[in-house]
């Protein structure tokens, strides 16, 4: 005879018994009883789901999607492709700074002797103290704001017709010519995918009933059109710098704005293969160009100089420190002239001038990650880079 199992405490028994022998539960009443508990669960489900449709539920979850991708675009998204487009108006220090971090290899390049001297033809003797300001006021004047597709910087006049900066502000590199070309199309990719994910969204919102939901999702739409929107222009501006870099530069593309606010164009640029410095030249006949000390005039630790530049397009900006002392940077066996006055953005290719107004140095980089340590090329070495074009 055939045997059956409890269904509460699985004993075996005959499968006449109306009851179980083990625990005596009687089988009819325990199969109703699970029997009428499996109908009251279906129905509590059914009534729930008559009140949350499945196209709301979907709903939800792309109102979730939505609301972290909004965050995420907002807060992230943005702040990358405005990075990686936005480079009008920032000065060329902001993208390249010549300096490293703050454990480049900087020694003290030793006694002042070290540093070589220039000779001038014709030099300016200095006065007395009376003459200070004046000189300093002269340095400032001879102080101009280059601007170039990519950005802006300082130059001054060595003389009449020639103006010294530095190389990175006039040139744009293929290194960073290749790095901007990848920002750019980077931000492309991520607006076009921003675009197809709005047209996700739209076609979403066509399949939802009308209610709150369907009307929250309009608005993250519309907050993710607005945001996108917003993005839009500088990808476009940055597209066409781009396309300007790519053709390559000239010096006629290089404007020169003077302290009296005329602005000129270069009509001659030379580089140094050696240094960060660049030499243009321009025929205004308009400023009175920098003092340049006479050989064997030595800059003290300690003594007071100035800078002057355009750091954050303030033009003919002079800011104040001292000269700390020549510095070896050991990776190229370069002397530099370290200072603590503010050599800011925009300020790169501007004079380092002393108290008298003489320019002892071209301002070319900062320590990253420090407060308050700039370096200069010493003024000798324009003359030892470019005399033969000066002179």
């Amino acid at each position: 005879m055939s045997k059956m199992k409890c269904p509460k405490c699985g004993h075996q028994q005959e499968s006449s018994g109306s009851e179980c022998e083990a625990c005596g539960i009687i089988f009819e009443k325990y199969y109703n009883y699970h029997k009428k508990l499996s109908r009251r669960k279906k129905e509590s489900v059914e009534k729930t789901g008559s009140g949350l449709p499945k196209k709301l539920l979907q709903f939800l979850l792309v109102a979730v999607i939505v609301s972290i991708s909004v965050y995420y675009f907002n807060d992230h998204l943005q702040e990358d492709l405005i990075k990686g487009v936005s480079v009008e108006g920032k000065s060329v220090d902001e993208q390249t700074v010549a300096g490293s971090s703050a454990d480049t290899q900087l020694k003290t390049a030793g006694d002042e002797s070290d540093a070589q001297v220039h000779r001038q033809q014709n030099p300016t003797q200095p006065n007395d103290a009376a003459d200070d300001r004046s000189g300093l006021a002269r340095a400032r004047n001879a102080t101009v704001t280059i601007e170039t597709p990519w950005g802006t910087g300082s130059g001054f006049f060595l003389n009449e017709n020639y103006i010294v900066t530095n190389r990175h502000v006039v040139e744009f590199s293929r290194e960073r010519l290749e790095e901007f070309r990848h920002e750019v199309e980077t931000a492309g990719r991520m607006i076009e995918l921003e675009r197809q994910r709005i047209e996700e969204l739209r076609q979403q919102l066509e399949e939802l009933p009308d209610g709150p939901g369907r009307e929250q999702l309009k608005i993250f739409i519309a907050e993710r059109e607005r945001q996108l929107q917003s993005v839009l222009p500088r990808q476009q501006e940055a597209q066409q710098r781009l396309e300007i870099l790519e053709q390559g530069s000239e010096p006629s593309d290089i404007k020169i704005i003077l302290a009296d606010g005329s602005e000129h164009y270069a009509s001659y640029l030379l580089v140094s293969d050696n240094y960060d410095l660049a030499l243009m030249s321009m025929f205004s006949g308009q400023p009175e160009p920098i003092k340049v000390p006479v050989a064997g005039l030595k800059m003290q630790q300690g003594d007071r100089v100035f800078t002057i530049g355009s750091p954050v397009g303030l033009r003919q900006t002079v800011t104040s420190g001292i000269f700390s002392g020549y510095r070896l940077y050991e990776p190229e066996q370069q002397v530099y002239l370290q200072t603590d006055a503010a050599i800011n953005p925009g300020n790169s290719g501007g004079p380092l001038v002393d108290e008298r107004g003489y320019v002892r140095g071209v301002n070319t980089m900062i320590l990253k990650d420090t407060e308050g340590i700039g370096f200069a090329i010493p003024i000798d070495v324009v003359f030892e880079e470019f005399g033969a074009t000066l002179f």
